[in-house]
């Protein structure tokens, strides 16, 4: 049995692991290169820790590690999550399956997981980087930056992907892996901003509202999402273009065009929420006719400013206006039909040229990471025995919503607990 183990890196997968190997009596070490454990948990739901939700599966997650998921879940869902928190005295709270400490303090979940692992007497070693991996008979060797070198019978990496480096996660567990032989997914930032080219955003900045956005990779339409959007001096945020993000960065990096597509009227006859992409635009225009013919009809003695309010959000109609070329004194009834049309077009699919995202500083999280096709079901590597994985270092990566961080838990548990028992051979 394995019972000296290191775990590499202290956020919420590493703590997790850690406590789960000591509840089976191994004698477990944390390697943190912050000051503190769990710093990044502290910055997750903004402060309110959504650490889980109820509705959860494969098809919420993206990357190599996607098939892992369903197995590992069915041993450490989120029944079990949401157990092992309440048996740490943490009461828990649902809002519409999204799970949150009652508390709604994300200081909370690190609390009483560093209370837990003082009473498993987990050793702690904070501003201690390892920087080596060292393969031996009886095991690995972890060497770290400031020359300290200890013999362990498993090491979990779990060091975090390239996203919030302030935290620790700098992308320092890929280059161990890659020492030890595997192989790592080109990783992006996701769950993050996206950057336009136009030059109108700080017209529209701070301003948030309720739209559908679609993504378009070399002009074919990918997906579509819902939600508030927030606009930025550079560009769009929100969580509806969070989801987007992962492909939107992947196609950026392989140099391909990407453009999105905002609904501003996402009630309209035909909603991009009900999966409608830009193909069917005319389509759309054409049930939309009724409302946009009647509105002419009944403010056409209006100035086009005053024709917008109450259309869409005050700031944002005054932009649509300068795009479809209607200044905003013109009156409703002197609008030539061409410019009506296009006014309406813009209001159903204003179209944005994407030119990055925001850097791995301002993501939620890294896709890419260690190749899941070398790792086992229980997060064992298949090239080093010993060696474990738990948490973002590998290529699996979730849409918002507290499924990154239950990704962490459960691979937290399955990894902790498969270090500290027989060591497994085969899959």
């Amino acid at each position: 049995m394995y019972r000296k183990i290191a775990v590499v890196g202290g956020g919420a997968a590493g703590m997790t692991a850690a406590i789960h190997a000591a509840r089976l009596g191994a004698q477990v070490t944390i390697y943190e290169r912050n000051d503190r454990i769990g710093r990044k948990i502290l910055s997750t739901g903004n402060g309110k820790c959504n650490f889980s939700n109820e509705k959860m599966g494969s098809d919420c997650y993206y990357g190599s590690g996607v098939a892992l998921v369903d197995a590992l879940y069915e041993k450490a869902g989120v029944a079990q999550v949401k157990d092992f928190f309440q048996g740490l005295g943490m009461r828990l709270r649902s809002r519409n399956g999204y799970l949150y400490p009652a508390s709604e303090q994300a200081a909370t979940v690190l609390d009483v997981l560093r209370f837990e692992l003082e009473r498993r007497a987990v050793r702690v070693h904070t501003d201690q980087q390892v920087t080596d991996l060292i393969r031996q008979p009886d095991g690995l060797c972890v060497v770290t930056a400031k020359k300290h070198r200890e013999r362990y019978d498993a090491v979990i990496l779990a060091c975090g992907g390239r996203a919030a480096p302030a935290t620790g996660s700098d992308g320092a567990g890929f280059v161990l892996a890659q020492k030890m032989g595997h192989r790592i997914t080109p990783t992006v930032p996701a769950l993050v901003a996206l950057r336009g080219r136009e030059d109108f955003y700080k017209r529209v900045a701070g301003v948030r509202c309720d739209a559908g956005v679609t993504l378009r990779i070399d002009g074919r339409p990918i997906r579509s999402e819902r939600g508030e959007l927030q606009w930025t001096d550079y560009g769009i945020s929100g969580i509806p273009v969070f989801q987007l993000s992962r492909e939107a960065a992947y196609a950026l990096q392989g140099k391909s065009r990407v453009t999105v597509e905002i609904d501003l009227i996402p009630d309209g006859a035909a909603a991009v929420s009900s999966g409608t992409y830009g193909d069917s635009m005319e389509g759309c225009l054409d049930e939309d006719k009724g409302f946009w013919q009647d509105r002419w009809d009944r403010q056409k003695n209006q100035t086009m400013d005053q024709f917008v309010t109450g259309l869409v959000n005050k700031k944002v109609g005054l932009l649509l206006l300068k795009l479809a070329g209607i200044r905003e004194t013109d009156r409703a009834a002197d609008i030539p039909a061409a410019c009506r049309e296009k006014l309406a077009r813009l209001c159903r699919a204003l179209p944005l040229e994407i030119k990055g995202t925001n850097a791995y500083e301002q993501a939620q999280v890294c896709a890419g990471g260690v190749d899941c096709s070398e790792v086992m079901p229980t997060l064992q590597s298949r090239l080093v025995p010993g060696l474990f994985f738990a948490g973002e270092i590998l290529d699996i990566d979730g849409i918002c919503g507290g499924y990154n961080l239950q990704w962490a838990w459960s691979s937290g548990i399955v990894a902790g607990q498969a270090a500290a028992g027989e060591k497994e051979n085969g899959d």
